[in-house]
């Protein structure tokens, strides 16, 4: 078992497919089968269901898997240490959620790709656990994310701070009447929102419990619905406040103690911080910190 094998596995786990995995390596799936073949020959155990849409790990893969993920990341730090020198440049992959993304991150991702020609900037959305997961697994060098986060594998970092206010149509004029409205539903984004599970909390300190769920992919969808009068969601002020221009919606203020929320980066604490990743944080505290200024 060598690095080549752990990192075409590792690459044939990702995409669940062999001819995926070969496209990627730049191989013939012919070449791709073999190797997992002589893997598993060389382990005694074998590592993949194969069926007709692809393959599927089995329980010896699944234990392998985290073991050739490091290997991977260990693999791309070392190549990184090797050729960064201190320098901002290559390839940066970022994770973040989509109201920092759209809310904080967009000008400041601006001002720093131009002060950083030599970065190749990739920024991925999701929801918070799917970007803790991909920053543990070494998928990303680090994300933003909703506090609080506890992980032993992780430093983490308070990056900005927000205000959340409840949403509703415009003919909510207070939370209480929530109650009273029989076809209401929250309205989040996907399972593993930290906005949904807050919102879930906060209505079932005031009794609102038992709601529906919809579930959408993007703020813009999200709020078209609750300004319908379909249902109620949770957002951060400045979202909502923008979001107010355009469309009929009511904003509910919120305890202290409900409404403010940390965004936080994350990183893997072992992983090795690259020039580029040490410039875009050192971009957004200063620009951030400007802008608090102002």
């Amino acid at each position: 078992m060598d690095t080549a094998d752990l990192k075409l596995f590792e690459t044939v786990a990702r995409h669940g497919s062999m001819s995926r995995a070969a496209a990627e390596l730049n191989t013939v799936q012919s070449a791709v089968t073999a190797r997992i073949r002589r893997l598993e020959t060389e382990l005694d155990t074998p590592l993949l269901h194969r069926h007709s849409r692809g393959v599927r790990l089995t329980d010896a893969g699944q234990r392998l898997l985290p073991f050739a993920r490091r290997l991977v990341t260990l693999m791309t730090e070392a190549r990184q240490g090797i050729v960064d020198g201190g320098v901002p440049g290559g390839l940066l992959t970022v994770g973040s959620l989509e109201t920092t993304a759209a809310l904080r991150l967009t000008p400041l991702l601006a001002g720093f790709v131009a002060a950083f020609p030599l970065v190749d900037l990739v920024l991925r959305t999701g929801t918070s656990a799917e970007l803790i997961e991909q920053v543990a697994a070494g998928q990303l060098e680090g994300a933003f994310v909703c506090g609080p986060v506890s992980h032993g594998d992780l430093l983490v970092q308070t990056m900005f701070r927000e205000e959340l206010m409840l949403a509703t149509g415009w003919t909510i004029r207070r939370v209480e009447q929530l109650r009273e409205l029989r076809e209401l539903k929250i309205v989040v984004l996907r399972l593993g929102c930290s906005y949904r599970q807050r919102l879930e909390e906060i209505l079932a300190r005031r009794g609102i419990v038992g709601l529906r769920r919809l579930e959408f992919g993007t703020i813009e969808a999200i709020l078209g619905t609750v300004a319908a009068g379909i249902g109620v969601t949770l957002l951060p002020r400045s979202v909502l406040e923008r979001g107010r221009r355009e469309r009929p919606l009511a904003l509910h203020a919120l305890p202290p103690a409900e409404a403010q929320v940390e965004t936080l980066f994350v990183r893997r604490r072992d992983g090795y911080l690259s020039g580029a990743l040490a410039a875009l944080l050192a971009h957004i505290r200063s620009e951030s910190r400007r802008q608090a200024a102002e």
